[in-house]
């Protein structure tokens, strides 16, 4: 069984494009940065790419993850699609492949699609392979199809807002990483009062608090800015300690506050 080595704190780069992109990345790895999240669909993998060559930091100290869009799931289509993300990125390999969505109703099957991702991993293309947006039931069966010890991590949308709790727990007795997508739900969280009274007492910022409320369950966070200032801040989350009574708190968040759920890609959520 392998275990996962998943970096705890990376870089998003969703809805980021052209300059505005290679900008942040860029900014991101000279603040001491080393993993960068993107995806097929987001067309920004080229200048993902361009960033991290210009950088001046070496390829194997950065970890870089790719998703595959639902378009390339057909087995004859999807290591063509990882290998053209190469070519994007600039790279031999990418350190982290996932199925972006599950996507039930696009007719490929599940394990269809499993095993030839499994495959890219066996021909070197990805170190490590996992999936995106699974509920549990979905999840079990990715299992079954690529073999237990092999997903890495399920990238999930989690908030002090949708706490998925039910999921989590599932994935992290699995040992599979929990990674939190939208910790900070599109931007809402961050005028939260419970937040900013927790934030105020640790001379931090409800952004801080989110993060390494996220980071103290285990999970893993990647986090987007195009500003400098919150690129560093947010790097600050991961030296942010919050007490069992601030955890109380936010878990005293939860409300479902779902803000993604495409129609034909989601599964029924848990």
């Amino acid at each position: 069984m392998t275990t996962s080595t998943i970096p705890q704190f990376g870089i998003g780069t969703f809805r980021l494009k052209d300059q505005v992109v290679i900008d942040s990345v860029r900014t991101g790895l000279e603040l001491g940065y080393r993993a960068v999240d993107t995806a097929q669909i987001y067309g920004n993998e080229a200048e993902v790419g361009q960033a991290i060559a210009e950088s001046g930091v070496a390829r194997q100290e950065i970890f870089v993850t790719t998703k595959i869009w639902v378009d390339n799931y057909a087995p004859e289509k999807l290591a063509a699609s990882l290998e053209e993300s190469l070519r994007k990125l600039r790279t031999d390999y990418v350190d982290l492949t996932l199925i972006h969505w599950p996507a039930p109703g696009n007719g490929v099957p599940l394990q269809a699609y499993m095993t030839a991702l499994a495959q890219t991993r066996e021909r070197g293309l990805t170190r490590q392979i996992g999936i995106s947006n699974f509920n549990i039931a979905l999840t079990r069966e990715a299992i079954a199809a690529v073999g237990e010890g092999n997903i890495a991590t399920n990238q999930i949308e989690l908030s002090p807002y949708l706490q998925n709790r039910k999921l989590a727990q599932f994935l992290q007795a699995q040992g599979i990483t929990v990674t939190s997508y939208m910790t900070l739900a599109y931007g809402k969280v961050l005028g939260d009062p419970v937040l900013g009274d927790i934030a105020a007492r640790h001379q931090a910022t409800p952004a801080q608090v989110a993060l390494a409320w996220a980071m103290q369950l285990g999970y893993a966070v990647i986090p987007s800015s195009t500003k400098r200032a919150n690129l560093a801040g947010n790097l600050q989350a991961r030296t942010l300690r919050l007490s069992d009574a601030d955890m109380a708190a936010i878990a005293g968040l939860e409300r479902n506050g779902r803000e993604v759920s495409p129609a034909g890609l989601a599964p029924d959520w848990d």
